[in-house]
């Protein structure tokens, strides 16, 4: 299944790329086994578009006990820090990076109500950059838990991603594992937890948007 933020690039790559090959195989004259090499090189690159915007099917096993990851990809940070933007305190951050091979599709960590959501224009240092999830461009949404405890993770573009699509506002009701977003091109998804939040992830490890457990509480 591709996602529907892919529609208008892979319609756009599947112009480009016919109107070249026409162009060489009719109008340009070639030794056969450059239109073959040019042929060849296309088909990969449009391979590449269509892997990116891939949508597969996740099942999420919803529990009101656990946070799942909210993206694909893999744990490159998990530290206390101090998060300035909405709790002004310390939380424990989880952070995911996303490649540009991994599925894009961001996803609710909890079930709960949009307590706060903010779009942040900025850079676009590379993901693992240290700065990156202060000063690149990203979002901000934190999620209030029926028992009360709240979540609050980020969307943040990388050097290559340069879109950032959100599909939830403040006040919205959100369901587990929906989709909440698409980053297209490689990112980072930092999860901000309670301190007493309990992490069932490890550095390195390899995640599943939807359905790994990130913590539990």
């Amino acid at each position: 299944m591709i996602h529907r933020e892919g529609s208008a690039t892979i319609f756009i790559t599947l112009a480009v790329l016919f109107v070249l090959n026409f162009a060489i195989q009719y109008f340009i004259p070639q030794p056969e086994w450059i239109s073959q090499a040019v042929l060849f090189i296309s088909t990969v690159f449009l391979v590449i578009i269509l892997q990116f915007f891939r949508n597969p099917p996740r099942n999420t096993q919803k529990n009101d006990a656990h946070i799942i990851a909210p993206a694909d990809g893999k744990v490159v940070v998990i530290e206390e820090v101090e998060e300035p933007e909405f709790f002004k305190g310390k939380r424990l951050q989880v952070s995911i990076f996303m490649s540009p091979f991994n599925v894009h599709v961001n996803r609710n960590p909890v079930s709960g109500t949009v307590k706060y959501f903010k779009y942040h224009p900025g850079k676009y240092l590379v993901a693992w950059h240290p700065k990156s999830s202060t000063e690149n461009e990203r979002t901000t949404t934190v999620i209030e838990h029926k028992s009360g405890k709240q979540v609050l993770f980020r969307q943040i573009a990388g050097a290559l991603a340069k879109r950032i699509c959100w599909y939830v506002e403040q006040g919205q009701q959100v369901q587990q594992g929906g989709e909440m977003g698409f980053i297209k091109f490689g990112s980072r998804v930092d999860v901000y937890l309670p301190l007493d939040a309990k992490v069932q992830v490890t550095l390195n490890q390899k995640v599943s948007g939807g359905e790994t457990v990130l913590a539990g509480w």
